[in-house]
This record gives C-alpha cells, structure tokens and sequence, in this order.
C-alpha cells in the first residue's frame, strides 16, 4: 500500500497553498530538485578527465528520462524520444507525415489551440483540409470521430484528455477509427501522462510535455513512436547524435584525423532520430527522470486510483453546491481535470480571485463554451486539499 504522506512530502511547494493547478504548471518533487543540484554541482566543477568525456557523460545522463518514461508507458525504450515540449513534437508529427493535395485531418473543437496550430497550417501550405468534430455537452466521443473521417482522411490529431472540462476519450476506440481508414492517431497526451495510463495500441505520436501531470521542469517532454512510424516515417530535421554510433564511440571519432562531413550519414532506426539530436536541455532531462522515478516507484495503477477517488470527492462536493459541474464523466472517461462553472466567465473570474486570496490555486478555463474554474487533482493530493476548495467557493457563494 502507499505510503501517501511520505510521497506527499516530496512535494515541499505544497506546505503554503493548497495546490490544485498541475494542469498549469506543477510542483517539482524534492529529488528533482536535489538531482539538478547535484547534476549543477559537477557542471561547476567537472569530474571527468576531459571535457570530452563530461560531455558523454551528460549524454549518458540524459538517457536515464528515457529509459524511465519507457518503463512508464510499458513501451520499448526504442519508441520514446525527449522533446522540448508539446508544440515541439506536435510540429515533429504534422512535419514527418507525407502530405499530399486534398488530404484532411479531423479534430475537435475542444482542443487547445496548439494542438490545432502546426496542422492549420498545412491547410494553408499544402492544401490539406481540417475537420472539426462538434462537441455535445463537452463531449466529442469516438462514434463524432468515425462519423467525420473518410478515404481522405491522412490524421486524427486529438487530446487524450480535453483541457478544459477532463473528458478523456476511448484512445483503443478511436485508434480502430483510424485504423479503419489508415490514418495516422496523434495524441496530445500532455493532460494525462503522469496522472492516468494510456492505451497505446493504435496510437501512432503520443507526445506530452513535462512541466505539468509528470511535475518536471518546462523545456522537457517526451514522444512515443508506434513501430508503423519508425518503419515508415522519417523526421524534418536531423541531428549528429541521431546517427549510428562511430566505432570507438565520438571521443575516438573527433579525434581521428581523416574525419570528412564528405562522407554517408546512417541514422539510427530508433525514436531517437525525431529528437534534435544535438546538445539538449540536460538538467531538464534529468529532473524529467527523477519525477517520472517517483511515478514508476508509486506505479500508474495506483496514481490514477489515488486521482480518481479524490475527483470523484471533488465531484460529488461540486454537486452539493450551486454550481454547474462541467466534468460529469464516470472515470472511464476521466482523468485528474475537474470544473465547474459558476454561472458566467465574471463570476468565474471572482470566484478565482477569491480562491487565489486564499491561496487555493486553481484555474479558469475554456473551449468552445464549455469550462470555467478548473482543478487539477494529481497523486500529491490529499482528501483536506479537496475539501479546503469545495470550502472555498461554499464561502464565495454565500459572499
């Protein structure tokens, strides 16, 4: 059984407030913080004998967030790329598929609009169509999605978990949706990854970015491939450390002295050829390691147990006030994102202040008229968090 307050105290940003906004930006556990620091204390003072091997040995650093998101996500490490952010692999994914005149590419209104953005854009680039699935009552569910595609559908490009209200769609469904007329699935998984397993069977790009449900540091992420990508597809841009390893390793390589560029590049098969492939955001990627560690010690099972039954006590609280709840989905369809509206985006706005004066942090979100306050319920939580906010908006409602 987990041991919650003994993983709660590895959130130290949570002794002041009462934070509920991981969908914003998240709290950095304390072995993040202390594996930077440490990382930081041999950038000052190098322990190498060269700077050569320093920097392998950061490259050998960096790996570990790999290897740690693989174990997280249940996939090979081979199939896990780092990034810098979501946008940056959602423009990898729109970038590496082969485009051609009078494809289109269906999403839903309700997504952020970045995930929208890189794919618009080939619209006005390549002349290809976007198609929007219309939500109902903040739901675009996988029968929307297989009534909008067609033979010239290239890509489905969705969020696994919508931002504003938490709807999180059936990815095993709308990965046969797909399948069905050989379209590529691009997931934006940044609103789940870290709080709920994913359902990978299917799903061609699932990108996310670190700052927010995996508590690590903005400028990190990560990119799963599906074996058809990496066998199919190949990456706009091209990196030296996405190629076949020299003999002797790159110390030896950039130390013989009849190395030409005048040669044939071999690129690695793997995930790793979509990264940049050049010097990265180290101490990010091992801030990335350490908090996805905590995950895979806790383990997502019982992360998204711990999300789901403090939601649903958010849930059946918002119920019990007058409120409008905008995430009345059973857990099948629910990640750590719960809203509310109080009636208008100004009494919203008030409430927030309100909430914010009292150190309770939430949000205030929307999309395509649905939304409103919006918490974030993560692993870090506790049942006196959820009940500090329902006691909050009681006050500003009886205010």
């Amino acid at each position: 059984m987990t041991d919650w307050a003994s993983v709660e105290a590895e959130f130290p940003g949570r002794c002041d407030r009462t934070f509920l906004d991981a969908a914003c930006v998240s709290l950095l556990p304390r072995r993040a913080h202390e594996a930077v620091r440490q990382f930081s204390s041999r950038l000052v003072r190098p322990e190498a004998n060269s700077a050569t091997e320093h920097h392998i040995w950061m490259d050998q650093e960096r790996d570990q967030a790999t290897r740690q998101v693989a174990k997280m996500l249940g996939c090979g490490v081979d199939q896990i790329a780092q990034i810098e952010s979501t946008t940056h692999g959602l423009n990898i994914a729109a970038q590496s598929i082969p485009w051609q005149t009078g494809d289109d590419i269906v999403m839903c209104d309700l997504e952020f609009l970045q995930v929208a953005i890189p794919f618009a854009m080939l619209s006005v680039q390549n002349g290809v169509a976007l198609r929007f699935v219309r939500h109902r009552d903040g739901v675009a569910d996988v029968d929307a999605y297989a009534a909008k595609v067609g033979p010239s559908t290239r890509a489905i490009v969705v969020s696994s978990t919508q931002w504003s209200n938490g709807y999180r769609i059936d990815l095993n469904g709308l990965a046969e949706v797909a399948q069905s007329v050989g379209a590529w699935l691009v997931v934006d998984g940044i609103q789940q990854a870290g709080a709920v397993p994913f359902d990978l069977e299917g799903v061609d790009f699932l990108i996310a970015g670190g700052h927010k449900w995996l508590n690590a540091p903005m400028g990190t992420g990560f990119m799963y491939l599906s074996r058809r990508v990496l066998t199919q597809l190949d990456p706009a841009s091209w990196g030296y450390l996405a190629l076949q390893p020299p003999e002797g390793g790159w110390g030896r390589y950039f130390s013989t002295p009849d190395i030409t560029p005048d040669r044939t590049y071999e690129f690695v098969d793997d995930a790793k050829r979509f990264e940049i492939a050049g010097t990265a955001n180290y101490p990010g990627s091992i801030a990335l390691a350490r908090s996805v560690e905590l995950v895979n010690e806790i383990g997502m099972d019982a992360v998204a147990a711990r999300v789901w039954d403090l939601g649903e006590r958010l849930i059946e609280g918002f119920r019990r006030l007058d409120v409008r709840l905008e995430t009345p989905f059973e857990a099948a369809h629910r990640s750590g994102i719960v809203s509310c509206s109080l009636g208008s985006r100004d009494r919203d706005r008030a409430c927030l202040e309100f909430l914010l004066a009292k150190r309770i942090f939430v949000s205030q979100r929307y999309t395509a008229n649905t939304g409103g306050v919006r918490a974030s319920v993560h692993f870090f939580n506790d049942e006196d968090d959820i009940d500090r906010l329902l006691e909050g908006i009681a006050a500003f409602l009886r205010s």
